[in-house]
């Protein structure tokens, strides 16, 4: 992501530079500071403003710090991170490692980016992605490339967590049930499974109409999702290593062929990459909070990411440590740490232990869901307001979440092989630029830093799809429609 030209998105506009503290436009002028930014700023209001207050995202802004630091733990953790130490088997401890400081480092970075972007200007707020995208690049241009990501990464991820989170409820009653085999038989099939999952998502979100009232099921999920994988790392310390897991600090999983050493390195960068998540979700979340002139959103804003990124690398680094030095290569074949620990732990692990990590999986999927939802109730009320030009009525808004509930499921069931394809369509999402307004000193700091990262950007979104590509045909795919297994 970075910051480019700036593009007036069609209509009138003038250019303004940003405003210091005392609003001394002259002394700010004079001082020709090298990172000096000018700002693309509509004429007239943006016309969406008007509707704001009558959309779930926008229409409480009465969030805080704390309420934004709920948001992005429960959107940013996921289950994802449980596959970060297969990216160490590919890689090695020092390059797995660079990898993921370097990553974690460019998130905080480009969401640092979009956090100062959400308000250009004092009373001006570009609460979606969409809409900045809109006003970046004119409304056509705009939807044609922010849109895309927005319902992928949005509606793609709640049928992602429908089958992960699906598959955890089964595990979880697999092992409440122990060795009793009569009670392992009366279980559910898989796609009933996802049925009940989708209904207690369902009804859950009919109760929270908008994303700021959200925030008490955004601290169940952030403490599930900080709960399961400090249990993961912790029970796989005390459980030990693997008594034929080198300690060797290159490990890499061994393959004579050249072509498949290149490919597990791409997989393993792909692995990291993949396991960040939530841009498409940060402006939304700031739109959660008031704002004044002595007081911009940025600073709370600003506030709550520094909190929640520090809770997310205390869980994602000790997994990632652990679950190379516990598993090693072997890792890779059962799927993640999670997996690993179930194959080579379960038996030594108390049934109550591993039904506590399923549950709260299945839990941390409920909540998070319900954040990944919000951006498309939010351009399926859109619709409707737009025309009609009145608030949407409850019955409405309930039955836009009960049909969106019924779309992500039939999806889920349909194609349950759907996450084997998430690296390719991911690599998609990951090369969308971010809209540019504000625009740097050509060739100063700020401006070289965001053209390098755009650029690396766009290799990485290469690096991405080509891996996935290569794995794809070189394991197949075994398209399984409308069987999800076991």
């Amino acid at each position: 992501m970075m910051i480019g030209e700036a593009a007036t998105g069609g209509g009138s506009a003038r250019i303004a530079p940003i405003l210091d503290e005392n609003n001394d436009v002259s002394s700010r002028t004079e001082s020709k500071s090298e990172e000096e930014f000018v700002i693309i700023v509509p004429e007239s209001e943006p016309p969406q403003d008007e509707l704001e207050p009558w959309l779930p995202i926008t229409e409480s802004r009465k969030g805080n710090t704390f309420t934004v630091a709920f948001h992005l733990i429960c959107s940013g953790i996921g289950v994802q991170p449980l596959l970060l130490p297969i990216a160490l088997a590919y890689l090695g401890w020092f390059w797995g490692i660079f990898c993921l400081s370097v990553l974690f480092w460019w998130q905080l970075y480009t969401i640092w980016l979009l956090l100062n972007l959400h308000e250009p200007v004092a009373g001006i707020r570009y609460s979606t992605f969409l809409n900045l995208s809109m006003f970046a690049f004119g409304k056509k241009l705009g939807k044609l490339v922010a849109l895309f990501p927005v319902l992928y990464l949005s509606g793609g991820t709640c049928v992602f967590y429908i089958i992960s989170g699906g598959s955890a409820m089964n595990q979880f009653y697999r092992a409440i049930c122990g060795n009793d085999l009569k009670c392992k038989e009366r279980t559910l099939k898989v796609s009933e499974w996802l049925l009940v999952f989708i209904c207690l998502a369902t009804f859950t979100d009919l109760f929270f109409m908008n994303l700021n009232k959200l925030y008490r099921v955004s601290l169940v999920g952030s403490f599930t999702a900080v709960a399961y994988c400090s249990l993961l790392w912790v029970l796989s310390v005390s459980e030990g290593r693997l008594a034929d897991v080198s300690g060797d600090s290159t490990m890499k999983v061994e393959t004579t062929d050249t072509g498949a050493r290149v490919r597990n390195v791409f997989n393993g960068i792909g692995i990291i990459a993949l396991a960040f998540r939530g841009h498409n979700l940060v402006l939304e979340i700031q739109g959660t909070l008031p704002t004044s002139p002595t007081q911009p959103s940025r600073k709370p804003m600003w506030r709550g990411v520094t909190i929640s990124y520090l809770l997310i690398a205390m869980c994602m680094y000790p997994l990632v440590i652990v679950g190379h030095w516990a598993y090693g290569s072997k890792v890779i074949v059962n799927g993640g740490i999670l997996d690993a620990f179930t194959k080579f732990h379960q038996i030594h692990t108390s049934n109550y232990i591993m039904g506590a990590i399923y549950f709260l999986t299945s839990i941390n999927s409920l909540c998070a869901f319900q954040i990944y939802a919000m951006p498309v109730h939010d351009n399926l009320e859109h619709i409707y307001i737009s025309k009609k030009k009145k608030p949407c009525p409850r019955w409405l808004r309930c039955g836009i979440k009960i049909f969106f509930g019924g779309l992500t499921y039939f999806v889920a069931k349909a194609f349950p092989f759907l996450p084997s394809l998430g690296a390719i369509i991911g690599s998609i999402a990951v090369s969308c630029g971010l809209p540019s307004i504000k625009k740097p000193r050509t060739l100063g700091n700020m401006w070289c830093v965001n053209i390098s990262v755009g650029l690396l950007g766009v290799v990485l979104s290469l690096v991405l799809l080509s891996s996935a590509i290569w794995s794809l045909i070189v394991t197949g795919l075994d398209s399984n429609f409308f069987k999800p297994r076991q």
